[in-house]
């Protein structure tokens, strides 16, 4: 890659982009329909595990006891309405954010000890960009690449497999700007599973994006799920997003309110669908 292209990224933006492309695991307590902790049983093969883990800014308190954890080779669904908590909590996997209190691991990996080993396993997207736009789409995986230690080799091998799974390799020399948003897209999923992650967070990751994107990138990120064992943490505000049996964590106010597979909570909490479902956790305290 050129040097002038690594002139452009400064050093706040590398320090980010180090931190948000990496991999993360926690570990957590298992919480059941009406709230209550019934487990507690935590493995090393769990790709997160989060256990009482609580964040405050300033007197505002963000997180409250946040417990759960995501298998590995699975993939859950991380809902609520805006300041439920999820991005302090994305932000928090992914080392951007210091542990307060409780405890969150990566594969066993303690976020707040063993971050670098943490960090190593995690591959994430963001809702916004942070794509260089005056770079090439092949410079950008190749920044990616060098911050994660990559073999240049490696780098190019590895760039073009997930360029030519996303149908992106013939832009590859394109400066990102001239894409469209859901080849933007694509292309942070690239780099994000350029350095073979065993987690993938993604933050409201098709946001934005048309219909057609957002079934193209739903699709390739399940595939991957159930061909290659990743395991993925998602948010979403889109309801069709989500499938009937999809594993989920519901928040408000930054606490957990349930867990568990979508038509599940659906029937517990008495709703005709999860729309309702969601639209109960965006209702007023003291609401149903």
């Amino acid at each position: 890659m050129q040097a002038d292209g690594l002139e452009k990224i400064g050093k706040d933006e590398a320090k980010q982009a180090a931190f948000e492309h990496s991999v993360c695991f926690l570990n957590v307590k298992y919480v059941s329909v009406d709230g209550a902790v019934w487990g507690n049983d935590y493995s090393v093969s769990d790709a997160i595990n989060i256990e009482g883990l609580s964040h405050h800014f300033g007197n505002q308190q963000v997180l409250k006891d946040v417990s759960f954890s995501l298998a590995q080779g699975r993939q859950r669904a991380l809902l609520g309405p805006n300041g439920a908590g999820k991005t302090t909590l994305f932000s928090i996997l992914t080392c951007l954010l210091r542990v307060a209190e409780g405890r969150a691991t990566v594969f066993g990996n303690d976020v707040a000890r063993a971050s670098g080993k943490a960090l190593a396993r995690i591959g994430v997207v963001f809702q916004k960009t942070t794509l260089d736009l005056d770079l090439s789409v092949s410079q950008n995986l190749a920044y990616h690449g060098a911050i994660q230690g990559m073999n240049p080799r490696r780098v190019r091998d590895r760039a073009e497999q997930e360029l030519k799974r996303l149908q992106l390799w013939e832009r590859r020399d394109d400066p990102v700007r001239n894409l469209n948003g859901g080849h933007r897209r694509r292309v942070e999923i690239a780099r994000a599973l350029l350095h073979e992650p065993d987690l993938l967070l993604l933050d409201e990751a098709t946001a934005g994006l048309d219909l057609a994107s957002r079934v193209s990138l739903q699709a390739y990120i399940r595939s991957l799920v159930q061909e290659q064992g990743l395991a993925v943490l998602w948010t979403t505000h889109l309801v069709e997003e989500l499938e009937a049996d999809e594993d989920v964590v519901l928040l408000r106010d930054g606490a957990v309110q349930a867990q568990g597979k979508l038509t599940d909570l659906v029937l517990a909490a008495g709703v005709s669908d999860a729309k309702d479902l969601l639209l109960g956790l965006s209702a007023p305290p003291g609401h149903p």
